[in-house]
């Protein structure tokens, strides 16, 4: 039975002769990786070619799956024969078994996604980008022992700061396995370690002594969108932007961009049509110049910061969250859907076509996704679970709790109009969601008359607080 998991990064004090072995070992796992896909592929493409395996595509039998998972076993496409392969490449790499492993099952697990019709194709991981290593155990490979990290001769001490009670803690709890992260932070290479514990993370506690992440009581409904959130508590109602930060970096990599496309036009003149597109079938060699080398370096470094700044707003707001409640309810989302480009060619008014782009660009920035992610764990961690509504039956954005009627609205339409006055669309949705009933089927109308009145002295607060607030406003909200 698996128990509760959480991890604890640190950073190593290496030697330079440390961080440059660290590197080879690096690169000879990303090529135990590299050659478990491609025996993966020949297994499969040899697989896809019998008879057994064409027949049973065809077949409507019950028993059809079972048969996939025998062919899965008679042609090798299991994990455990995949450990089985790399047992020549780790003694001959000088890799320690359990770590060699770990690798075959990140590349099975990664080449699944492929068999299983959930990813269109599987890349191979170019040189130096692979980021992570890890083993299976604390046991062999890489260990963890009394403040320092033991991989195969190398002995790496843990940095842990004495102001750091956090850590202290943790550390003390037992640990799974151990993962080395290599990050390149303003030019410069360093290496992490990222311990796998078992349990629960230590509280939190201020410089006032005060417990952090502390966990009300009560529903809270969340309508969470692709850039905003709207919150509905008895105690608060919040209309907010997803990691507002995020804004100021998107613009600088998007100036980058324009750049470092400047210059590799320059440089490569043949590589280009007269109209700016790039020439089909020209196969001469992209040549970049060291303007170009430094504005990647640059880009990539904004990237860090981007994710490190976004985890940081999302956690901060989490906590925030916390404190309103402890049954969260949100709607599911079909993320993926809302990322991909539309199908349908349209056209608007003045007979221009439409752009097929969607939301992929604000989703990927504001991640909503793992911004529940992140509360349902921090809300496991309390011994409660992020409640997931059927969207479906429910339709929180077309309900009216007075009529008891549905009405489909268009996305432009921000507001709710009710005879003596008017709700913010997200936020009477945010409402509903927090008053539905156990079966999570319906939304319970008798407690929506109950605690209306409460949300609508909030909410108007919340609109007053947005409309003085001197941070722009989301063209979405409709404010």
């Amino acid at each position: 039975m698996s128990t509760s998991t959480y991890i604890l990064t640190l950073q190593l004090n290496t030697e330079k002769y440390q961080e440059a072995e660290l590197n080879k070992r690096f690169e000879k796992c990303r090529k135990i990786y590299n050659s478990c896909i491609t025996e993966l592929f020949k297994r499969y493409n040899h697989m896809r070619e019998s008879k057994e395996y064409r027949k049973n595509c065809k077949s409507k039998d019950k028993d059809r799956n079972k048969i996939f998972n025998e062919l899965n076993n008679k042609y090798g496409l299991t994990e455990y024969s995949l450990h089985h392969f790399v047992v020549p490449m780790y003694n001959y790499y000088n890799i320690d078994s359990k770590t060699a492993q770990a690798m075959a099952s990140r590349s099975f697990n990664a080449f699944q996604k492929l068999m299983f019709h959930q990813a269109d194709k599987i890349n191979y991981i170019k040189y130096n980008e692979l980021n992570s290593v890890e083993g299976k155990t604390n046991a062999q490979g890489i260990k963890y022992r009394d403040g320092i990290i033991q991989w195969n001769k190398l002995n790496m001490p843990v940095i842990i700061k004495n102001s750091d009670v956090y850590a202290q803690k943790a550390i003390q709890d037992r640990v799974k396995y151990c993962r080395i992260v290599r990050k390149e932070i303003k030019g410069k290479i360093k290496f992490y370690i990222q311990l796998v514990l078992e349990g629960i993370p230590p509280i939190k506690v201020t410089k006032d002594g005060e417990l952090k992440g502390q966990i009300g009581l009560g529903s809270v409904g969340i309508d969470i969108g692709t850039r905003t959130i709207a919150i509905s508590s008895k105690y608060d109602v919040k209309l907010l932007e997803l990691a507002p930060s995020i804004n100021n970096i998107d613009r600088e990599i998007k100036l980058l961009q324009r750049k470092m496309d400047r210059s590799k036009r320059a440089m490569n003149p043949n590589k280009f049509n007269e109209n700016g597109t790039i020439k089909i079938g020209n196969k001469d060699k992209w040549t970049f110049s060291n303007n170009y080398i430094k504005l990647k370096s640059e880009r990539k470094e904004l990237y860090r910061k981007q994710v490190e700044i976004r985890k940081q707003e999302h956690y901060k707001m989490i906590g925030e969250l916390l404190m309103l409640g402890d049954k969260f309810y949100v709607e599911t989302m079909n993320y993926k859907g809302l990322q991909s480009r539309s199908k349908k060619t349209t056209k608007n008014k003045d007979g221009k076509f439409n752009k097929k782009k969607r939301f992929g660009k604000s989703l990927a920035n504001k991640a909503p996704s793992m911004f529940l992610t992140m509360l349902n764990n921090k809300l496991k961690w309390n011994n409660e679970k992020l409640y997931k509504i059927d969207t479906y039956k429910i339709k929180a954005s077309q309900y009216n709790h007075f009529t008891g009627e549905c009405n489909k609205k268009s996305l432009s339409e921000r507001w709710n109009k009710f005879e003596n006055y008017k709700i913010q669309r997200d936020l009477y949705s945010s409402f509903l969601i927090m008053n539905v009933k156990d079966n999570l089927k319906e939304i319970d109308r008798d407690k929506c008359f109950e605690t209306f009145d409460n949300f609508k002295l909030l909410h108007d607060k919340e609109i007053i607080r947005i409309q003085n607030s001197d941070s722009k406003i989301i063209s979405s909200m409709g404010i």
